[in-house]
This record gives C-alpha cells, sequence and structure tokens, in this order.
C-alpha cells in the first residue's frame, strides 16, 4: 500500500508488531490498521517532507507513547498562555465539533509547527485524522485513513488540509536508519 502512496519509499527503523501492542497497551485503545502498516513498512522518517510520525520504538524523540503524552502537554500549555483575561481558548474545528480535540491522541508533527491527531472516538478499525494548525486555533479535517491523509497532501487537495495557498507535498518518504536514531539518543 505504501509504495502507492510515496512514489519514493526509503524506509527507516521499523516497529515491530509488539512494539505496536505495547503502544496500545499504553494509549489504552487500538492503533489503526493504516498506522500499523505505516510503522512495519515507513518507520521513522520524514514524510512528504514536511511531517514526523511518531512510530513506538526505543527512542523517546520518535516514540509513538512519549511523543503523544509531550505534544498533548505542549499544546496543553501554549492554549493555557494563549487564554486572555479569562476568556477560553477556542477552536476553530472545520466542519467538526469543537470537543474533538478532547478527543485527541497526538500522533504527528508538522516542520511548520502543526500536529497529527487521531480523534479517538469510538472502537474501528481506523480513526478520523485532523490536522492543529500552527496557529493553535484552526484544526482541520486530515483524512479517514493515514493512507488517506498523504493522498490528500501530496495531490491538489493539499490546500484543503494544510490551509489555504498550500500546495501538493512531494510523494516521498525519507527513513532514518537505527545508529543514525542510536547516535541521537546519545545510545550508540
Amino acid at each position: 500500500m505504501w509504495e502507492q502512496v510515496f512514489t519514493s519509499l526509503s524506509a527507516g527503523f521499523l516497529a515491530q508488531p509488539a512494539d505496536l501492542d505495547r503502544a496500545a497497551a499504553e494509549l489504552g485503545f487500538p492503533l489503526p490498521a493504516s498506522y500499523r502498516s505505516f510503522c512495519e513498512t515507513c518507520g521513522i522518517g520524514l514524510a512528504a517532507e514536511q511531517f514526523r510520525i511518531a512510530v513506538p520504538a526505543p527512542f523517546e524523540a520518535s516514540d509513538l507513547a512519549t511523543q503523544a503524552g509531550v505534544i498533548a502537554v505542549s499544546v496543553g500549555n501554549a492554549v493555557a498562555m494563549l487564554e486572555r483575561d479569562g476568556e477560553p481558548h477556542r477552536f476553530d474545528v472545520e466542519d467538526g465539533d469543537p470537543a474533538v480535540i478532547e478527543r485527541a491522541c497526538f500522533f504527528g508533527a508538522g516542520e511548520d509547527g502543526s500536529f497529527l491527531f487521531w480523534d479517538v472516538a469510538g472502537a474501528t478499525d481506523e480513526y478520523d485524522i485532523w490536522l492543529l494548525a500552527p496557529d493553535l486555533e484552526t484544526v482541520r479535517f486530515g483524512g479517514e485513513s493515514l493512507a488517506d491523509f498523504f493522498d490528500r497532501v501530496t495531490r491538489p487537495s493539499a490546500a484543503i488540509v494544510l490551509g489555504p495557498g498550500a500546495t501538493p507535498l512531494p510523494a516521498r518518504f525519507d527513513g532514518i536508519a537505527e545508529a543514525t536514531l542510536a547516535r541521537g539518543a546519545g545510545l550508540a
């Protein structure tokens, strides 16, 4: 499947089924099928020259469970700073329920400061993917699966997901090898 999504795919450090099961247990919900497939085929790296998807791994900077918590705390702290004079921060959710942010599990970050999250409501094979824009206010629907998300952002529909004026991202995945990750984590 991912060879059709990315015309150039150089796999990085891959997650193993046991790592995916561990992450699902830590997070408290089943991981989506498209995400599991991404982790086992693409692994850790840079997708579409823009997005780093957290993958269950022994490297905190890339690990799904670790990054889900770090991003959630960071977004929460930033939103708290944006609240002024007792006025609550408001999210502008495109055609959606503002409570989607309360059901968010963050799993990716964009080079532009955006974040990807699943709406983990309901128990299905997939969760809707949403993009929290760098302004920390705008929330756009990204896709019904991870493959759908990357299909949308690498085509003319990119502006619908990434925002007005956005052009299609390159359909490529550049993986990061285990040795590089270990050096970055001080393990090598």
